[in-house]
């Protein structure tokens, strides 16, 4: 599989990475999430995306034992930091100096390794002040237990002051890790454009908007037993691409589809294609809960999209994409926080 640098600075990474946040130690037994990282190493991906509160630790644990067999500089791993116990959002202190050494010794431990490839702060912690956080991922990198360092789903004016505090520890900020798919564009207007004149690469989770883009969620039908929406709901979690299970956008979705299957596609594979189009994109994070999964979804990478294609798409889309860049996770959780102070 082909693989890009993350950034002007940073790791080379492998096309799709594979993640394991809603499938290892959660939906998944042992063996069943053992199964998938194999078969993402067989398929030729490189790169392996997780979190220290991914199924409270066990998504790192699992990893780690999957991957003990594939020589360490193979692989590029990466985990995230900086989201309360349990998986609450952004809880307070979560990326304070040491709390980042604290949770990054664990995830050393549950990964069974020595380094982390790349570290990315998990939400921006407003109750710290950001000079503490990139003092505690420099430290990282001076102990040699992180190679580079990022973000994931920070404002382009958090992405920008941390990149100028980071290079003046001599850490250069190297990816930002947002949601981005055909429903989601959010980062399109502020984040992207931000990124790339800091020279920091786009490494996105949920190309496939949590399953939407799959085609197994049907207008006014009930949610399928085991799926990603059902998961998320029994387990609490609060994300904005479940609006996507209105029946107004999944008719949009079917549109697309039949597209799809007219260029001779899945509409997962047309999804991915797009996400992998976009040129500020060097890598998206793909989960899987059966093996055979990734292979079919790996076709994406021969796929070329012509601009008619892509105009047709947006056509049958419409109103349904959501681009408003208020709706970062970090700008998102900051707001709710304030409101919920005023009451």
């Amino acid at each position: 599989m082909d693989r890009r640098p993350l950034g002007t600075a940073g790791p080379a990474v492998s096309r799709i990475a594979f993640g394991n946040s809603l499938t290892a130690g959660n939906q998944l037994d042992d063996e069943a999430a053992t199964a998938c990282v194999r078969a993402a190493l067989e398929a030729g991906i490189t790169t392996f995306d997780t979190a220290d509160v991914y199924a409270d630790g066990r998504a790192e644990e699992l990893l780690g034992a999957a991957l003990a067999s594939t020589p360490r500089d193979q692989v590029v791993i990466c985990t995230k930091v900086g989201r309360g116990a349990g998986g609450q959002s952004g809880g307070p202190g979560g990326l304070a100096r040491n709390r980042i050494r604290e949770r990054l010794d664990a995830s050393l431990r549950r990964l069974g390794t020595d380094h982390v490839d790349l570290y990315q702060a998990h939400l921006h912690d407003d109750a710290t002040p950001l000079e503490e956080t990139m003092r505690g991922f420099a430290d990282a990198v001076e102990a040699g237990k992180v190679r580079y360092v990022g973000v994931s789903e920070w404002s382009a004016g958090e992405i920008t002051e941390a990149a100028r505090l980071a290079g003046e520890l001599g850490v250069p900020l190297v990816s930002n890790q947002p949601q981005y798919n055909l429903l989601w564009r959010v980062p399109e207007p502020e984040v992207f454009p931000a990124c790339a004149e800091l020279g920091i690469g786009q490494m996105v989770w949920s190309p496939l908007a949590g399953g939407v883009l799959t085609g197994k969620y049907a207008p006014g039908g009930a949610l399928p037993a085991g799926s990603r929406a059902v998961a998320a709901e029994g387990g609490g979690v609060s994300l904005r691409r479940w609006d996507f299970l209105r029946d107004e956008v999944l008719e949009r979705v079917r549109g697309v589809e039949r597209l799809a299957a007219a260029a001779g596609l899945t509409l997962p594979q047309l999804a991915l294609a797009w996400v992998l189009h976009a040129p500020r994109v060097t890598c998206a994070v793909i989960g899987a809960s059966r093996p055979e999964q990734i292979g079919r979804n790996l076709a994406a990478l021969d796929v070329a999209l012509e601009p008619e294609l892509l105009a047709r798409i947006d056509d049958v889309l419409g109103d349904v994409v959501v681009r408003d860049p208020a709706l970062t996770l970090s700008v998102m959780l900051r707001a709710r926080r304030a409101a919920a102070a005023a009451a």
